[in-house]
């Protein structure tokens, strides 16, 4: 049988960048008048930025402010980025992937200049079968034309989400996708497995070990 594709989310899942997008997001929020406290902006990572800041701040914040917010935030995490490293196991979950036949698309929702550094970081650009960023969809999560992208570049499904997030999760059950979750992002394991998660693993180390548990296996 041929196995699942793999659609792996970056941020916060092989990369460790959830907590400096919490503060940069403050912080742009700072810059325009509003106060968001940073567990609140954590607790949105995962979203957008088109869809984060209706959520933080309403509707009409976003509609007035909104894009001044992002390109702000954008500019903020530059600041950070080079604090970003890869987490323990992050390429080596797509190699063992790979060699289980599986097809892999890295799903990011970043910049594509953000992008870019994590594809260095990982030196994926050889391994990995395709990848998106923000320019590949018009709405991203929990919206599901992320996860829907990234199962045309591998020709269609079925697929499994690896994410860190509810809002990974969220997104993937629009699609009918089962999703695999760890917890390096931030979120606790019950409110990932209430979500719909499939499974919660601690770490990308114990998702390797026990790859034969899940649908890769």
């Amino acid at each position: 049988m041929t196995p699942p594709a793999a659609i792996i989310d970056i941020d916060g899942t092989l990369v460790d960048s959830n907590y400096q997008h919490a503060l940069a997001w403050y912080r742009a929020f700072r810059l325009n008048g509003i106060t968001v406290p940073v567990w609140r902006c954590h607790r949105a990572i995962g979203m957008g930025g088109d869809q984060l800041i209706t959520h933080l701040a309403g509707e009409g914040f976003d509609r007035e402010q909104g894009d001044l917010v992002r390109t702000q935030e954008h500019a903020l995490f530059q600041q950070l980025i080079h604090e970003v490293q890869l987490f323990e196991g992050a390429r080596g979950l797509i190699e063992d992937l790979k060699a289980r036949g599986c097809k892999v698309v890295l799903a990011s929702s970043a910049k594509a200049q953000d992008l870019q550094h994590y594809l260095d970081l990982l030196d994926a650009r050889e391994l990995a079968d395709g990848w998106t960023d923000s320019s590949s969809v018009e709405q991203t999560k929990p919206e599901p034309d992320l996860i829907e992208a990234a199962l045309e570049l591998v020709g269609g499904g079925p697929g499994v989400m690896i994410g860190d997030s509810t809002w990974d999760v969220e997104a993937a059950k629009r699609l009918k996708v089962k999703t695999l979750c760890v917890r390096t992002g931030g979120f606790g394991a019950d409110e990932l497995l209430d979500s719909g998660a499939e499974a919660v693993f601690d770490s990308l180390v114990e998702l390797r070990e026990r790859l034969d548990e899940t649908p890769f296996g």
